[in-house]
Parts: structure tokens; sequence; C-alpha cells
């Protein structure tokens, strides 16, 4: 829930959202209020979730915004600066290292610029587009300081220039020029420029850098290089590889340019000269670069449509004012899940509502890349995410610089040390919240002194702090806040007239403690690695450890192990010098509460399946066909051949491989590779394994979207069972409208295991979500959710079907206020199934039980949600019950985006309005796939990260704000499960048919569950809803000492029995199983108010029944209606 500090959400329309600790400055609000410089979303559709506004330098100011566009989540940076001429105001400069065919990173260049005596570097970007894949010279027009760096290729004129005054523009600049050779003028097309055009003639010099010439003419052979010295002709041949020095020029021809320079002997005389013109005759600008795309001309966003390049991409553009005196710069992330980036014709809506009148597409990519000065840092920060992963190397940019300041300490800058783009985090997506803390432990904290141009102030301003309220926290001499007592509070530092805040959250006790990885895993003795400590309250109410809050033990003979350095609030592990192979338990304790992490060094490999029994494989197939055969050209030796069609079927298909019997793996493996000759049909490849608990463990590679050999991996989740088995390998395809057919060949599946430890199991929290039965039916209502049956119509007598009319029936003798059927009643989804489902909600609930139908991924199984409205109604509908809304949500699309724009949108709209309505006391959202999948997995879940983490933090923010409780209700994942996320309660409803993909002590057996709901507000303890699960019992086993004595204490437990026979499923009688334990006579119940006097004591928790003094006692346990007794006698 990285976007839970950034106000997402619950805004009022142009409401300026301001996250983590700090405070809009009065300048930030008034640039805020401007509308020509809001940078918006590229349609009306969307919505703003977070904004965040910075100054840079004087009259300049970077605006980082994040926005949900219909389709996409969008993120992107705006820096607007007012331009000044001379010494005064900001400036742009022409960034490269001095060669125009070198490329750095942004931040390397920007790193090594000079910007001039009494100036300082306050922003840098990418610029031009260049030949990426041979000289890495830009393609277009480069100016430094009036004069031009190198010539732009045929039909690349565009650029952006700034200066000689103050002020910027898009315009066309032109290459011009001629050599004087013996034999006459002859036209010079380049210099220094990427590539010398056919029958042209291009010049070199030492400016040029280290890439080899020859790719200069496309490695011509009939290419020619004639080197010049002092205006003679020094030598004739090929183009040459090495760097020109100082002083010496070559001139490359091609084609009849080639012929004119072949002709010259060493001693000829030879002049060049050539100019940049201005496509309208002005003076040249003092620094260009050149770009490719008009986005906007004389204050109109031009339409891209149908022409190149405008495919969904990061960006980097840069406008103008109409007057020129203000720079637009916009950075927009694309080609992940946090941003799908812009079309050009997005990109110039956007530059508009910046303020642009003309603005001009510079490289986007990869090489997009925006860095900018924070208050007081002497350094430039990254302010977008390169979809690469980290910066690439490109040959030039802008750097923008503004006068330096005095010095004097003017203001601070106050932050949490820890970075929250990198803390540790309990959130679906990176970014943690290190503006919370725990009571009674503590956050350290930042000040960045800066002076009067937000430049770093001199010598060692360190501040004093204070707190506005004292009795939340404190802050030491050192700036470690220590907190006290739930609540905010402002964190001020200040000195001599200077001051800067930050604002904390205390949210209360910690309650538990968990690492952000279970296993650490370090490949050799020089590898490191890092992990990070996240605690939580009662509530769920997550936040990041600070490491000095931590102890950690383990076996210092072994590993090293302290905190990170660079901001992130994690630990860095290495292994101990000569380490080769080591495993350890470490075990981390914060305020007396534990967690353990393993860490392992070194990894072997191990053959699982060679392939060389190939004819032994069997195939077998979901919707598909398909065939097995020994492949004698294998990666090593012999393969196997997977030939399949997915043609028949638009649902999901998969076509299996199975060994003869499954394949025991050694070890603790972390991942398993596998040579596959791909085909490139877009398969999925996955690997099917059983662990220790018996449980489905499927691992998924990467699209097949490659023909060829390539070495795939499946990485093993943390908190599987060892040891693991190999069941089979297939292929799968989820997609309705890829239809094909192919043949891949397997060959090496190896497992990589690491040295052997033993992690004790941290085991789920109990979430006091699911309750008794006796604390539901005392609700003031009632409710029911049943899902996953996943029956067909084909076979309606068969087992599905049967465990669908079982869980009906027992749900309309429960009386419920109404039934909901949240997601994949059904299998296949065909009209045939739905209406067969349609069908047996009207036998078996009648008009005794209303109910209300949510599509999940079975009910489109290959096809679209029509089939689902035509027989039911709308996919999404929002109702009121009693004092509750409630709102559900398709997502059969495994998003809820996918199951239209207007329902996400309409969520939002509905939880504002419920925030509002004195009539509601809270909102109930249903949707099949939950934002979260409990088991190791975490295979069963909102596939759109983002999109989950937006769900969580909506809820929390509209509880927060409001004071009414909010609920989010699943299935999906085939185990029953419950959870608090910030104070969120969060159900997930277990199968009522389908068999359940967890063991059957960690939620994986069948059943339904009851929903009891207090109308009004919550109280002061949240305390509104309680869920007792209802599991299908079909025999139920109460087993205790029929006699003990008085101060002995023994065990007690019961189990239930789904099934029959060696096949039956037997569950443990504990959460998540709701089970009432009542007192009886002589009996009391731990947390009861008890009967009489006690003659024994169960703790239902622990399991335990005490003798307190002679006497015989009746120990009773019901669950779902099924009811086991035990007579008990203590005697002395």
């Amino acid at each position: 829930m990285a976007l839970a500090g950034l106000l997402v959400g619950l805004l009022p329309a142009g409401a300026t959202a301001v996250p983590g600790p700090e405070r809009p400055t009065a300048q930030q609000q008034e640039a805020a209020a401007r509308p020509e410089q809001r940078a918006a979303g590229p349609s009306g559709a969307g919505m703003e979730l977070s904004r965040t506004s910075r100054p840079v330098a004087p009259g300049a100011e970077l605006t980082s915004f994040e926005r949900l566009e219909p389709g996409k989540f969008l993120r992107a940076s705006a820096l607007s600066l007012r331009l000044g001429s001379g010494r005064k105001g900001a400036r742009a400069d022409y960034l490269s290292s001095g060669k125009v065919s070198e490329r750095h990173t942004v931040g390397e260049l920007a790193e090594r610029h000079d910007p001039g005596k009494g100036r300082r570097t306050v922003a840098a970007l990418n610029a031009d587009f260049f030949d990426i894949n041979e000289t890495g010279a830009p393609l277009g027009p480069g100016v430094r300081d009036g004069r031009p760096v190198h010539s732009p290729a045929p039909g690349t004129s565009e650029a952006v220039g700034i200066g000689p005054e103050a002020a910027g523009r898009v315009l066309d600049l032109y290459f011009e020029g001629t050599v004087t050779l013996p034999g006459g003028k002859a036209r010079l097309d380049g210099r220094d420029a990427a590539n010398v055009p056919a029958d042209g003639i291009g010049v070199y010099d030492s400016q040029w850098g280290e890439a080899d010439r020859a790719m200069t003419v496309d490695h011509d052979s009939d290419a020619t290089e004639v080197t010049v010295e002092d205006g003679r002709v020094v030598a004739t041949g090929k183009p040459g590889k090495e760097p020109l020095p100082d002083g010496v020029t070559a001139l490359l021809g091609r084609g009849e340019g080639a012929r004119r320079l072949a002709a010259l002997r060493p001693g000829d005389r030879v002049e060049t000269a050539y100019r940049v013109r201005t496509d309208d005759g002005s003076p040249l600008p003092r620094t260009a670069v050149g770009g490719r795309g008009l986005l906007v001309v004389d204050g109109k966003p031009q339409n891209w449509e149908g022409k190149p390049n405008n495919e969904t991409a990061p960006r980097t553009a840069v406008g103008f004012s109409r007057d020129g005196g203000t720079m637009h710069v916009l950075s927009v992330d694309g080609r992940q899940a946090a941003s799908g980036g812009v079309t050009l014709t997005e990109l110039g809506v956007m530059m508009k509502k910046l303020g642009a009148w003309n603005a001009l597409n510079l490289d986007g990519g990869g090489s997009s890349t925006l860095l900018a000065r924070e208050p007081g840092a002497r350094g430039l920060r990254l302010e977008n995410v390169p979809s690469d992963g980290a910066q690439r190397p490109v040959p030039n940019g802008l750097a923008l610089t503004a006068p330096a300041g005095s010095g004097r300490l003017t203001g601070y800058r106050v932050g949490t040390a820890m970075d929250a783009r990198t803390a540790p985090t309990a959130d679906n997506v990176p970014g943690g919240h290190p503006e919370r803390v725990f009571t009674g432990l503590t956050r350290r904290l930042s000040a960045a002194g800066y002076d009067e141009t937000y430049g770093p102030a001199h010598g060692d301003p360190r501040p004093r702090w204070r707190t506005d309220r004292p009795g939340t926290g404190r802050v030491d001499a050192d700036g470690v806040f220590h907190a006290r007592r739930t609540g905010d509070v402002r964190a001020s530092a200040h000195r001599a007239g200077a001051t800067g805040s930050t604002r904390l959250h205390v949210v209360g006790a910690l309650d538990r403690v968990r690492p952000t990885r279970e296993r650490v895993g370090l490949p050799d003795a020089d590898a490191s690695s890092a992990f990070g400590l996240v605690g939580y309250t009662a509530d769920g109410t997550s936040a990041p450890v600070e490491p000095a809050d931590a102890r950690l033990d383990y076996d210092r003979s072994l590993f090293d192990i302290a905190p990170a350095d660079d901001g992130s609030g994690t630990f860095r592990v290495r292994a101990r010098p000569g380490r080769d192979t080591a495993s350890g338990i470490v075990t981390a304790t914060v305020r007396g509460h534990t967690t353990r992490l393993a860490v392992t060094v070194g990894l072997h490999e191990k053959t699982v399946a060679g392939f060389d029994d190939a004819a032994d494989w069997k195939f077998s197939a979901a919707r598909a066909s398909g065939s097995l055969a020994p492949e004698p050209a294998g990666k090593e030796g012999g393969g196997l051949k997977l030939s399949y069609d997915f043609t028949e079927s638009t649902a999901t298909r998969a076509a299996y491989a199975s060994p003869p019997e499954d394949v025991t793996v050694e070890g603790q493996p972390r991942a398993f590779s596998l040579w596959l000759k791909g085909d490139g049909s877009g398969a999925w490849p996955s690997l099917h394994l059983k662990d220790a608990a018996g449980t489905d463990q499927v691992l998924r590679g990467p699209h097949i979207d490659w023909e060829g050999w390539r070495r795939i991996t499946f990485e093993v989740p943390e908190g599987v069972a060892y040891p693991l088995r190999l069941h089979r390998f297939y292929l799968a395809e989820t997609r309705p409208s890829a239809r094909y057919s192919g043949e891949v060949v397997l060959d090496e599946l190896v497992a990589r295991i690491p040295p052997d430890v033993e992690l004790p199991a941290a085991g789920r929290p109990h979430d006091p979500l699911i309750s008794t039965a006796a604390d539901t039916a005392g609700r003031d209502w009632r409710f029911a959710v049943l899902s996953d049956a996943q029956f067909v119509a084909r076979e309606p007598d068969g087992e599905a079907v049967r465990q669908a009319r079982r869980t009906l029936r027992e749900i309309r003798a429960a009386r419920p206020d109404f039934v909901v059927v949240n997601g994949d009643f059904v299998d296949e989804g065909s009209p045939a199934d739905l209406t067969f489902g349609h069908r047996l909600l009207r036998e078996e609930l009648g008009d005794a039980v209303p109910w209300y139908y949510v599509p999940g991924n079975h009910e489109v199984m290959g096809g679209s949600i029509d089939n689902f409205v035509k027989e039911f109604g709308p996919a999404h509908r929002t109702f009121d019950h009693r004092g509750t809304r409630f709102v559900t949500l398709d997502t059969s699309s495994l998003t809820v985006r996918g199951g239209g724009w207007d329902q996400l949108k309409g969520l939002k709209q509905q939880l504002e309005k419920a925030a509002k309505d004195p009539r509601i006391g809270s909102v109930a959202v249903l949707q099949h796939v939950p934002p979260r999948d409990p088991t190791p997995q975490h295979g069963s879940r909102l596939t759109d990260r983002r999109e989950a983490d937006l769900l969580e933090d909506w809820l929390a923010r509209f509880r927060a704000r409001s004071g009414k409780g909010a609920v989010l209700i699943g299935g999906h994942v085939g185990v029953f499960d419950a959870s608090h996320v910030d104070g969120v309660p969060y159900l997930v409803n277990g199968n009522s048919g389908k068999a359940p993909a967890a063991p059957p002590g960690e939620g994986g057996f069948t059943g339904w569950s009851l929903v009891g709901v207090d109308r009004g507000r919550p109280g002061r303890d949240g305390d509104w809803l309680s869920v007792q699960t209802r599991p299908h019992v079909d025999g139920l086993t109460l087993r205790a000492p029929g006699r003990i004595r008085a101060g002995e204490r023994a065990q007690a437990s019961a189990t239930v029995r789904q099934g029959a026979g060696a096949e039956a499923r037997r569950i443990p009688v504990d959460w998540p199983v709701s089970a009432d334990w009542p007192g009886a006579r002589g009996l009391c119940v731990r947390g009861a108010v008890p009967r009489g006097r006690c003659t024994a004591v169960f703790d239902p928790a622990a399991g335990t029944l005490t003798g307190l003094r002679p006497g015989t006692v009746t120990l009773s346990v019901l669950v779902n209606g099924a009811r086991a007794e035990r007579r008990v006698t203590v005697t002395r």
C-alpha cells in the first residue's frame, strides 16, 4: 500500500494530496493553485491519486503526481522553471562528456558538469534520440555555448533551444557546410554526426570520441577516410577506429563523396567551412538539443494518431510558455505496472495542461531520466523510475543550473532518514511508511539545512528539535524521535530562526514483527543481500522497524549483519571471510516480540529430470490435445518434445507432461532451471510441485515469446514445506483470443539448492475477525457467503453439484438476511453452466433467502461477461442493507479495472457518499478475487498489485476519515483466511465444492461463512463485524482424557472429518475453523463468564483442560451445528 501515505482516493476533485512528512510551503500551495501549471493526465476521465511539490531553486519547482487513467496507472514528474539571462536566474546547459559518441548516465554527466562560477546544477534530464545500436551519437542537432557540437541526420532538424536571451523555443536547426578540395568545392553534410548520408561527406575531429567511424558509413567497403592536419591531407584510406588526436580531422565519404575524397593525395590542401542556422534566421540558441515530434504548436496539442512512434511508452518532453520565459519539463514513467506510459498524443495534452505553448518530444523509453535537487542537498536525486530498472547511458542531455546562494542557513528540509521509496513494507508494492512509529519505538530523522536558493547551507547546521505534542513523542539531540502514545505529532528542527518540520503518526503498540524475507540466500561468499523488519499493530497497521530498535541473534562466525547505509532501513547480510557454504537462523527481537529468518551461503545444482526416460512420461490435457515424444536433439543429449493444440477452446487450456511417478527433490531448493526450446507462441510454462504438506505449488516461468533454446528459471516461494516433489510440467494458455498449436522441447530440469536450514514455521496470525457462532449470532443481523463450487451442467449429479446443494441447504437453514454467491459458483462459464447454476439457486433457496451473484473468473471462462449478465443481470452493483452499503465488483478478469472503468470510479464515489451519509455506518466490498493471497504461492489474487494497493488504501482512508466500518470479502484462493490491513478486516472465503488449495490445518476445508453485522458506527475498539466459518461436517471427534487430577493440565482437541475412508479430510478444530466451547455445570471456559464454581477450566486457544477440584464436568464443542461431548472426572 505504498499509496497510503499519499492521501489516495478520497480527495475531492482538484484537491492537492501531499504525502508523508512534508507540509506544502506557501510557495508550493500557490503553484498548485495555478491551473495552467498543474500537471494533469491525458484524459478527462482519470483521477489524481497523489501530488507533491517542492522547490528546486528560486523560480523552479518540481511537481510529482500519480494518476489512475482508464486502462493504466500513470506516474510523472513536471519541472517548471523561470529562465534567466547572464548570471541571473535559471539556465539550461548542453550536457555531455565532451565526446559526441560517448555515453554515460544522466546522473554521471550531471555530477561531472561544470555549471560555471557562482552557479550550481539543480536538475538534469536526457535529451536527444541517439544511434543506440552503433555509434551512440545523437541523431539531432546539438549546440553548446552558441557553437555547434554535432550536426543532425537528414530529417532530424527539430530541437529545443534556450538563449541567448532568457527565453526558450522549439525550432528547426539546419547544418550547412562546404569542403574545398583541389578540384573544387563539395557539399559538407555533417560534423561529428551519427551517420554520413549516401554520396555525402562528413567531418570528424577529436570531439567525436572512440566510436568506430566505419559505423557512420554503415561499414561501406567503398567508403573513404582522409585525415587532415593543419589544412593538409596526411593520409587517405578506409574509415579508422582509433580516436582522432587534437588538431586532426577526418573527412569521411560515401558513394560520390568517397570518390572525390579518394582522389586526394598527401599534402593536398583541404578547407572546411560550416555553420548551423535556425529555420527563421534568428540568432543561434546558446543551448540546443534535438528531439523528434512536435507535441504542442502555438498552444494546440498535436494529434499523433495513426503516425509513427505513438505507442504507449515512457516519455521525456520539453516545452515553453508563450513568451518563452518559462521552461516546462515532463518525465512520464512507462512500461511498468505502476505507470503504463503515454502516447505522443497524450503527452501533448499533458504538456498543454502544464502551460506549454510549444513543446517537443525528446528521447523516451529506457532513456527517459529526470534528476532534481532536494532543498539542502549537494547532489541530485533520481525522480523517475527508468523502465530498464536503472539509468540508461545516453550521449547528451540538458543541465539546468541556477545561481549559488550565500550558504547562510534559511530553513531545513526535514524528513525520516529512512527513504519511504525503499523502506521495508507490508504493502502490495514497493514503498513503506517510515512516517508511522510504534509506541515505545523510535524513528531517526534527518534535517538538511538550506540557504535562500535552496542550496546547501555552509558549515554544520545541526538543529535543535522539538515536537508540538511532547506527550505523543519527543526528539532527542541526535534527531531520533521516541514515540510515547498514539496520535499525530509534528517534529520540528530549528536554529537561528531557520525551521523545518515533518509530521509523524504514532500508530499504537507493536503486536508482532515479521521479516521482509523469510530466507536470505547468498549464492557465494562474495555476495551480499538485505532484509528489513516490518511491525504490525493488533489491527494490522504496519510500519518499518528502525534497525536500531531490533536485536539480532545469530552465529557471528558465519555471517556479518549490519544496518545498511543507503537509507533503506534494512540490514545488509554478508558471509564471513572464508565461508563458502553456511546456513543459520537469525532471530530478531523488537520490544519483546521475536521473528526468525534463515540465511544460507552457497548453491549447488542437482538434476531433477534429464529426460533420458522421455518415452515413459505421460501426456494429459485440459480443453486441449497433444502428445509427448522423445527428442534426440535435446540441449544435452535427448529431450522431451511436448506437442499441443490450443485451438479447441477459448477457456483456459493446459497441456501436461508427467513423469512416470512423482520425483522427490533433495534439499530445500530455492529455484529450478529448465532448458526450453521455444516456439514463440506465448504459452505459459508452469512447474507443478507437491510440498511436504501435500499442497500444490505451481511455479510460473516467463511466457514463451522466443524461438530456440533458452534456460528459464522457476522461483520457489517462501513458506513451502520441504521436501518437494516434481508432479508435472505443463504449458497453460489463459487468453481467450489466443488459439494456436505448437511444440516445445524440454531438457535438463535442475534444482538450485542451498545448504539445508530448518526454519520454524511462523504461522498465520489468528485474526479475530473469524469468531464463534455465539458471537456472530449476537450481532444485529447476518448474511452468508459461499464461493468456488465450480460445477458444470453436463454433470448435474456430480460431487461438485452435491456439495453446492449441501451448502445452499445449510445456508437456508441458517436463515441469513441474504446470501452472496461470491464467484466461481460454476466452472466453465458456458451458457448451460450459468443456466444450471441459476436453477440450483432457485431450487435450493426459493424465496426463503434472497441472493446476490458476484462473478468470478470461472463465470467467464474463455469468454466475456455478457453470458453472465444475460442470465443474472449486472456484473457489479451497489445496495444498502440495514445501515451497511454493499458494493460488489466484477473481478472476472482478475482485476477490478478489467470489469470496466466505471466500477472502479463508482467504488470511489460510493465510498465518498457513504462517508457523508448518516444512514450508513459501514461499507462492505465483495469481489471474487481478493487483494492478497495468504498462501505461499501468492498466485490467487488481483494480478495488478498497484490496483490491489489502491483498494486497500481507499478502504483504510474511508475508515480513518469517516470513523465508519469497512470490510472486503473475497474468495478464489481455495482457503478460509482472515486478516486486517491498516485497521480494515479482509475475509477470504474458502471453497464450497472444489477441493481446497491448502492443508486442512491451514484453512484448507470446504464450507461457507456466516457474517454477523452490527448496525451503526463501530465502537472505539472497531468491533462491528464477526465471521463464523461453517465447514462441512461429516464427523466431529472430541479428544480429552476421561480423568485428570486437581492441579493437572491436559490437552483436549477436536477434529472435523470431511468425506469418508482413506481420502477423508481431517481438519483440526482451531482457527480458522469457528468453534464454540460452551461452559457447563462445573466447567469454566477461559474468556467466558463462569457458571458458578469451577471444577475445571478449559482454554480453547491453548487447547488445555485444567482440573481445579474433584467433580465431573462435560466438555463440549460445536462446529456448524454438529456437537461432540466428553465427560471428564477430576480427582484429588
